[in-house]
């Protein structure tokens, strides 16, 4: 696949802070995005708006029949409701988007420290995040016992993502963070890069400022 061409790209939690800014580099690279949100959030110019839920069977059948890439750019709740309908919706994503490549926002929490540990594990690791990297570790398990024909890969910040610079540059690790942290243009920079010239298919990767 080479960045010349184009590729349709159905974008789940296109108006989110990190899933916007995804959308607006891939359209600025020449890709047709459709954005999928729940209650028909604000989009990026350029990307076209379309209603529907991740954990929805049809939705996401219909969006891997009709687009080259699935992009889940959505996130467990942060406002104490119970995690395991997001988990739903990723067990949802894996078991029906087979036929697209499926690209997947992840947490920070299940990458590893230099000894082997999870940070989301390790002494210090700040509590009111605890939960929500723990679902995203599990999220990275279904992943990981995914079927073989689901061509996936699971992209992780480091471990501090805010709105920032493009710089256009970017460090990449596997599984122990590149630097302590990215901002979300970069990010999205990254992101995109694997799309047009995937290096890590079946793979989660990190990257970093």
């Amino acid at each position: 696949m080479t960045k010349n061409t184009q590729l349709t790209i159905a974008l789940f939690g296109a108006s989110g802070m990190i899933g916007s800014r995804i959308a607006t580099e891939a359209v600025s690279r020449g890709h047709a995005v459709t954005g999928y949100t729940r209650r028909g959030g604000q989009l990026p110019p350029g990307v076209t708006a379309a209603t529907g839920d991740l954990a929805d069977e049809t939705t996401v059948k219909d969006a891997a029949t009709t687009h080259d890439v699935v992009l889940s750019a959505t996130g467990p709740s942060r406002t104490g409701e119970s995690h395991e309908p997001w988990l739903e919706s990723v067990q949802n994503l894996v078991d029906h988007a087979i036929g697209a490549r499926v690209l997947f926002v992840g947490g920070a929490g299940s990458l590893l420290t230099p000894e082997g540990t999870r940070l989301l594990d390790s002494p210090g690791f700040p509590p009111e995040y605890a939960a929500e990297a723990t679902s995203g570790a599990a999220a990275l398990d279904l992943f990981r016992t995914a079927p073989e024909d689901l061509d996936w890969t699971f992209v992780s910040p480091a471990p501090v993502i805010a709105p920032g610079e493009r710089t256009g540059s970017y460090l990449v690790a596997l599984d122990t963070p590149a630097g302590g942290s990215i901002s979300a243009e970069d990010y999205a920079v990254a992101l995109v890069d694997e799309l047009e010239q995937p290096r890590h298919r079946r793979q989660r990767f990190t990257v970093a400022n």
